[in-house]
């Protein structure tokens, strides 16, 4: 009898199921979803089944099945009888989250090795570059000596680049609705078993840079731009030509800086940049700003989507004044319900700009970076 092929996947939230999960399933792998969303779980297992939407006109679907929940707070055993048996672990989780499930991943690894020489492949899915090593390094710390020293051909990590919005969604069905368009590219020097839409390259480095500072900047940058007018979501946002031409022109600078680092070819690149401020136009998904401008902290990171092109621009010698502009309206962005945005506010009203530029986004307050972010905020704020 054919061995079933299986995946497990940490996080069964809407990209979970409607993007890598949803992948995996047409890919012949039966896929077991871990989270610790209950209502969601008990349902893939009520129903072994869920469609994904896609957002056009025709509103097609797809039929996802051969899917399955564990609840990795109440079923830490069978959630590492699962990691014995599969092919690949992937996660798309949020990169925040990481560190909490890499102790359970790391028991199931422990058991796997020790009994199996079946290799395993472990892809974390998530906006954030180098992902996968950072839950490595959390996998690794929980490892005894004699583990790793077995992990060598057993249990291959690889990085990934991922793209496809997935709007905020009610949770009282497993059905998801997506952009039709998608990437998943993964840096692999070898060769892997094969997954429907997934693409391997050599240097993922490249690719992971042009997709956070194109896609993730400017979506951060339409989603903090429109809420400081008023907009509900962002197709309406980008409605309002003036803050379309602003997005625009703040991607020029995140391109400059790509072309320059990677020799990428820049009318091409300026298609590209075309290309995804098309897709944000899409009205079919009802994307909210709120949704897409969530944790601002995070987001202000020195490594994320602002900060990073930033500062990338300024050693290069390159402009950077609209994403000080990008910046100074994340630091504005004051959405009650989102606890990172309540905490900015906080830190600035009992300290000031430069100090939330400090702590968060590791900016000197003499660095002509935050001078200018300071400049646009009081413009913005005026």
């Amino acid at each position: 009898m054919m061995k079933v092929k299986r995946t497990v996947h940490f996080g069964a939230g809407n990209i979970g199921r409607g993007f890598i999960g949803a992948l995996f399933s047409k890919s012949g792998y039966h896929v077991t979803f871990v989270d610790i969303a209950e209502g969601i779980i008990d349902k893939l297992n009520e129903e072994g089944t869920y469609q994904v939407k896609l957002a056009t006109e025709k509103n097609e679907t797809e039929t996802i099945s051969n899917v399955s929940g564990l609840n990795n707070l109440h079923q830490e055993k069978e959630v590492i009888e699962e990691i014995e048996q599969a092919t690949y672990l992937t996660t798309a989780i949020g990169p925040n989250i990481l560190p909490r499930i890499a102790p359970l991943i790391s028991k199931g690894i422990e058991k796997r090795v020790l009994s199996s020489d079946e290799p395993l492949y472990i892809i974390a899915c998530e906006n954030q570059i180098g992902a996968t090593d950072i839950l490595k390094g959390h996998i690794l710390e929980q490892l005894p000596e004699d583990v790793k020293s077995k992990l060598e051909g057993k249990v291959h990590f690889f990085n990934s680049a991922v793209d496809r919005i997935v709007p905020i969604q009610g949770q009282d069905s497993l059905d998801v609705l997506v952009e039709p368009y998608y990437e998943w590219v993964v840096e692999a020097k070898e060769t892997i078993p094969p997954v429907t839409g997934m693409t391997i390259v050599s240097d993922l480095a490249p690719f992971i840079e042009r997709k956070l500072f194109t896609v993730n900047t400017g979506h951060a940058v339409i989603a903090y731009l429109g809420y400081l007018k008023g907009k509900t979501t962002i197709d309406e946002t980008l409605a309002d030509e003036s803050i379309a031409d602003q997005v625009k022109e703040t991607l020029k600078e995140t391109g400059a800086y790509l072309v320059k680092q990677y020799g990428l070819d820049e009318s091409e690149h300026l298609s590209y940049i075309e290309k995804n401020i098309e897709r944000f136009k899409n009205a079919y998904l009802k994307d909210g700003v709120t949704r897409v401008g969530r944790a601002p902290m995070r987001k202000l990171g020195p490594d994320d989507r602002l900060v990073r092109p930033t500062t990338e621009a300024q050693k290069a010698g390159l402009s950077y004044t609209n994403l000080a502009k990008a910046i100074a309206a994340a630091l504005l962005f004051d959405h009650p319900e989102d606890p990172e945005a309540v905490k900015i506010q906080k830190m600035i009203k009992e300290n000031d700009v430069p100090y939330v530029l400090k702590e968060v986004s590791g900016l000197d307050e003499t660095n002509p970076i935050t001078l200018e972010v300071i400049r646009q905020y009081e413009e913005l704020k005026a």
